[in-house]
């Protein structure tokens, strides 16, 4: 299910909505593929004493708009494409955001549940010393991704100043507050995600204090948006899920106990407050809401039929193929696509950079407050041209992004 490669998804949502715009066909060639590519090889010593060759990626996409922004993954399954893809939709989520910034995105291929924590730091700051002539607060700003976290960040703002040889705060954001980072970073994709679903419940008639929720993946992102859904909609969620497996109860569920049952069992699918599911049945689930909260093509052809939701709020990154768009945009279903939905981060990595410049920080209600309005203005942005259109919500959210994109290309001078 998950063979779809990633970046050639990237390409055919942005073809799809380059058709409708009738794009001309210079800037449509040059967004198709990224400016810069970098590929890194660094040495790290190991606690046994050897040493180990890593090998890094970070994509600048295109900086039209501003410095690229975007960020880093370690995983042992890294590849230069889903490195790609994820900067091609960080160009889009910054442009439809309208954060004055590019789209980037970082990798390392490692499995950080095999390595201790000295070696984790000695591998981000290789990693970052080997990358640090192409990054900068007004170049490319990293940030952390999956099995990334602030600490790392941490470690790694801290070896970019030694290279540059001043305290460059800006340079990273998801810091930890203590060296510069933004109160309310840490649900701030999660909250993004709850104000866009209110949002389209607004236009849907949606009760939302009767609403009934299912969200696959319970990560941060989606044990965040469960607890959030509950606080500040009212919502019931009725089931989540881990790559185990989940758990349904149509009563509702008690969040925080099935989270607590996650850390201590390393899964939410033997939680026994519900009825065990698979990753499948919760995606067929009969609800008002699904949250895709996990990773890539979980959603395909074979199975977007089965979609029962009235609301798809992507909170994942690529939760949906073209053909599954299709399918659910026929029968029906609204998508609040990924780049839209979950733009919360970078959102508030955008507040954390302009903090760090200004040397001045905002309370978590001001941080909140400008999400909130930021979040909004998005989504009605996306949605008002999706019925002008008469197009899916996705190919409406790239047509806004693009033509931002292309606009500022166009001024500059580079088509």
């Amino acid at each position: 299910m998950n063979d779809v490669n990633p970046f050639e998804t990237a390409q055919r949502q942005l073809d799809k909505a380059a058709e409708v715009l009738d794009l001309e066909e210079s800037v449509h060639e040059a967004l198709r593929e990224p400016m810069r590519t970098f590929v890194v090889n660094f040495q790290v010593k190991m606690d046994d004493g050897s040493t180990k060759t890593f090998k890094g990626f970070r994509v600048q996409y295109n900086d039209a708009l501003g410095p690229t922004k975007g960020g880093l993954r370690f995983h042992p399954d890294e590849t230069l494409d889903t490195v790609k893809a994820l900067a091609a939709w960080m160009t889009w989520k910054t442009a439809v955001a309208d954060i004055p910034y590019g789209g980037g995105k970082g990798g390392v291929v490692c499995n950080p549940k095999e390595l201790s924590q000295d070696e984790l730091e000695r591998i981000s700051r290789g990693y970052i010393c080997a990358i640090s002539n192409f990054i900068g607060e007004d170049r490319d700003i990293p940030a952390p991704d999956v099995y990334t976290n602030p600490q790392m960040m941490a470690w790694m703002m801290d070896e970019y100043s030694k290279v540059a040889g001043a305290y460059s705060p800006a340079v990273i954001t998801g810091k930890p507050v203590e060296v510069g980072g933004s109160l309310g970073r840490g649900d701030a994709t999660a909250r993004g995600v709850i104000y866009t679903i209110r949002e389209a419940a607004k236009e849907l008639g949606i009760k939302l204090d009767e609403a009934t929720v299912a969200i696959q993946g319970y990560g941060n992102a989606g044990y965040y948006s469960a607890t959030l859904i509950q606080q500040l909609l009212d919502c019931t969620v009725v089931a989540v899920s881990d790559s185990q497996g989940g758990v349904v109860n149509e009563d509702g569920l008690d969040i925080d106990a099935a989270k607590a049952h996650k850390n201590e069992n390393g899964t939410v699918a033997t939680y026994e407050g519900g009825d065990r599911i698979t990753n499948n049945e919760l995606l067929a689930l009969d609800v008002d809401v699904l949250i895709p909260a996990a990773i890539e093509n979980v959603i395909t052809e074979d199975n977007a039929g089965d979609v029962s939701a009235t609301m798809v709020a992507e909170a994942a990154n690529g939760p949906t193929t073209p053909e599954a768009d299709d399918t659910l945009y026929e029968n029906g279903v609204y998508v609040i696509p990924d780049f839209l939905c979950n733009a919360g981060g970078v959102t508030v990595s955008y507040f954390e950079w302009v903090q760090n410049r200004n040397r001045y920080y905002w309370t978590e209600e001001e941080v909140y407050e400008r999400l909130d309005k930021k979040m909004t203005k998005a989504f009605k942005d996306v949605h008002n041209r999706a019925q002008q259109e008469d197009v899916d919500n996705r190919t409406a959210a790239y047509m806004v992004s693009i033509e931002k994109v292309a606009q500022a290309m166009k001024l500059r001078g580079w088509v």
